[in-house]
């Protein structure tokens, strides 16, 4: 059984107290790893590690620093088949699904920002025959990267990317529930010659290691996703310390079905949004509203094509769904689903745990569900259940529909399903969402801006907007 190791001062360290936690197959439901219960102390040490980098690495010249960023994502690309196993491994997720999604996204996070930042740019304001005013971009310093266990090297080096390109100094933790893709990568920045210190990976738990980075007076910013109830304690210890703040947090997306919509686009792509990753993504359409007109047509294609997701082992490549990332989270899906049949939902297909067999037989597997019959103010529908649970909703006009689709605390994101373009911005417009996808799902583009509104969360990743997040604007006024 393999020990992983923090990363810090550029070298593979244990934790300073040597406790260590079980890090579970959820394929299997069996202890394959153990993970560094880091504390304080280790915060400590990555700090000082990053204090004393930051000096050299802040003004290290754009293009050595972009050289470095490629040769990580080169070393990523190396050892792809690792990753991809590893990250399935770690989070249940299907190893297909980890190969075409989660790991080509981690390196396109350090090639984007690689280039991204040779073209940064900052402004500058004449003041005619008085003086001009120009902006410097500078790095913060020492910056905390934490991410969650969904999407484990995806959202780390989506976080870790622009903070480094942008000349800040990262003390990084992931999920102590997917940690393994995060010790690869301490591994690949030895070897692409990351300089010590630049980038610390402490491994551990949320209210402790965690906890001592957001309250460490010298981390100066903190990027955060994960649930809304922590981004709120994030948010309370964090905000009164003055220090930057960047929040994507919960949702609780809505999924609106015109009748005039490409019916059988529709309704492959909704399966899709649904139950992606097992429902775990923060971006999945749990709440899918269709016309009434087209209700019932709908939601039997719908639940037919549900009924054709296979539920299997994560390394078989006929799995569409694997299996659930932890026992907790398994047995919070399961009291939802019971919660829903008690405020009067009946449940279309799934609703089930899975008993699999062979070496799978002790893991965390949930049917694919879909309900409908619910109220739209019920906890069901309101409350953010992250997993593979759909409900169906009928409405019957468009101010209906935005009145449902907006009575939640989320605005995250959201999706609509029609081919009248002018119906499309006229709805678009009205959602309280920071992303609406028209005619599309998880269609994305690096160089847009990324967040919610509401509980969903504070700022904006993506783009521009996360090198401006990473750096602080200085106004410098000249005199003619």
């Amino acid at each position: 059984m393999g020990k992983l190791k923090n990363y810090i001062n550029g070298e593979l360290v244990e934790p300073v107290s040597k406790k260590y936690l079980d890090n579970f197959e959820p394929a299997t439901g069996e202890v394959y790893s153990q993970v560094p219960d880091s504390d304080e102390q280790d915060v400590q040490l990555a700090v000082n590690a990053a204090k004393a980098a930051f000096a050299d690495w802040s003004i290290t010249g754009l293009e050595e620093r972009m050289m470095i960023l490629l040769r990580v994502a080169d070393g990523i690309e190396k050892r792809f088949d690792e990753f991809v196993k590893a990250e399935s491994r770690d989070s249940g997720k299907p190893i297909k699904l980890a190969n075409a999604v989660d790991i080509p996204r981690a390196i396109s996070n350090f090639r984007f920002y690689a280039s991204a930042v040779q073209h940064f740019a900052s402004e500058s304001h004449q003041m005619p025959g008085v003086g001009i005013n120009y902006t410097l971009r500078q790095p913060i310093g020492v910056v905390g990267c934490i991410s969650p266990w969904n999407l484990p090297l995806y959202l780390f080096t989506w976080k870790m990317a622009p903070a480094l390109a942008t000349g800040n100094c990262v003390i990084a933790k992931p999920s102590e529930i997917t940690p393994y893709t995060a010790y690869l990568l301490s591994q690949v920045c030895i070897e692409a010659g990351l300089p010590k210190g630049v980038l610390n990976i402490i491994h551990g738990l949320g209210g402790k290691a965690g906890q001592a980075i957001i309250e460490h007076p010298e981390i100066k910013a903190i990027s955060f996703t994960g649930g809304t109830e922590t981004g709120k304690k994030i948010a309370a210890t964090a905000a009164p310390m003055f220090k930057k703040l960047s929040l994507e947090l919960g949702g609780k997306n809505p999924t609106i079905v015109f009748a005039d919509c490409d019916f059988e686009s529709t309704v492959k792509q909704t399966v899709t949004a649904g139950f992606s990753n097992q429902g775990e993504i923060c971006l999945c359409g749990s709440r899918v509203f269709v016309e009434s007109s087209i209700y019932e047509k709908f939601r039997d294609a719908f639940v037919a094509r549900v009924k054709t997701l296979k539920v299997g082992d994560p390394n078989e490549e006929s799995s569409n769904l694997g299996a659930i990332v932890s026992a907790p989270h398994k047995q919070k899906i399961l009291s939802y689903i019971k919660l829903a049949q008690e405020e009067g939902g009946t449940i279309l297909c799934g609703g089930n745990e899975i008993k699999m067999g062979g070496r799978c037989g002790n893991g965390y597997f949930i049917e694919p569900t879909v309900i409908e019959g619910l109220d739209y103010k019920c906890r069901t529908q309101q409350e953010e259940i992250f997993g593979p649970v759909v409900t169906l909703t009928p409405f019957n006009s468009e101010e209906e529909v935005l009145m449902m689709a907006n009575s939640v605390k989320y605005g995250l994101a959201s999706s609509i399903w029609t081919t009248d373009l002018n119906r499309a911005h006229r709805v678009g417009e009205k959602i309280e969402a920071g992303i609406v996808w028209i005619n599309c799902w998880l269609l994305r583009d690096l160089r847009t801006p990324f967040g919610g509104v509401k509980a969903s969360g504070v700022g904006r990743e993506g783009g521009w907007e996360a090198m401006r997040f990473f750096t602080e604007a200085k106004n410098i006024c000249v005199k003619l």
